[in-house]
């Protein structure tokens, strides 16, 4: 189990990554400023730093530097709502290995560290997820059902990949919203039942089961 920093001062947005990488089989530990950081690296045996910039205490730009002047070669995806190109091409040639802006979806930075520790970890890449006869291409973002394949749009695509990586678990909708909508989302919005509805119509009505009072469920 692959073992992830968030180094990150608003809490909501700390905890809406760490429960979304808890669930996806990550063991996430969460700092809020720069010095907690620098010693949970150094003290740490941790494969990837998620890096917010404007910590209280030190910048993540001051941190990237002491952490690879230290020769800590642990992967940094830097995140945060600097969206300049001079802060971009700075945190990169600073030593990050990659550089995401706010606000942000949360299946690309699942994407992006995956991607980060795939080398380390040696694992083959997964491109067709499966239920069944259902299953979902991650390249070209099609589902294919019996005799037909599916066009799905940004949300649907998003929506049927949690699914089919947490199959025969019930959902509930704000563990949905939070996945597919992103930490801004309104947990009182019925939109969570209207793209269910529109995903069975694509793949077929019996596949997303309701579980009363719980959310939903992709098979039985």
């Amino acid at each position: 189990m692959s073992k992830v920093l968030i180094v990150e001062d608003e809490a909501r947005i700390a905890a809406f990554v760490e429960k979304g990488l808890r669930a996806n089989g990550f063991a996430p530990t969460v700092v809020a400023d720069g010095n907690a950081a620098l010693r949970s690296v150094l003290t740490g045996d941790f494969d990837l730093v998620v890096l917010d910039l404007g910590l209280p205490d030190m910048d993540g730009f001051a941190l990237l530097r002491t952490l690879r002047e230290k020769r800590q070669g642990v992967p940094v995806i830097i995140l945060t709502a600097r969206d300049t190109v001079t802060d971009t091409v700075a945190g990169l040639e600073g030593g990050a290995d990659d550089y995401m802006t706010k606000p942000f979806r949360f299946e690309e930075l699942l994407a992006r560290i995956r991607l980060r520790l795939r080398p380390a970890e040696r694992t083959p890449e997964v491109t067709v997820l499966r239920d069944g006869d259902l299953s979902l291409d991650l390249r070209t973002r099609r589902a294919q059902v019996p005799e037909a394949t599916v066009d799905l749009t940004a949300r649907e695509f998003a929506m049927l990949e949690l699914f089919l990586r947490h199959s025969g678990q019930v959902l509930s909708r704000e563990q949905i919203l939070s996945h597919v909508w992103g930490y801004d989302f309104d947990p009182g919005s019925n939109v969570v039942d209207v793209y269910v509805r529109a995903l069975r119509r694509k793949i077929g009505g019996e596949r997303i089961n309701t579980v009363r009072g719980m959310g939903y469920r992709l098979g039985k």
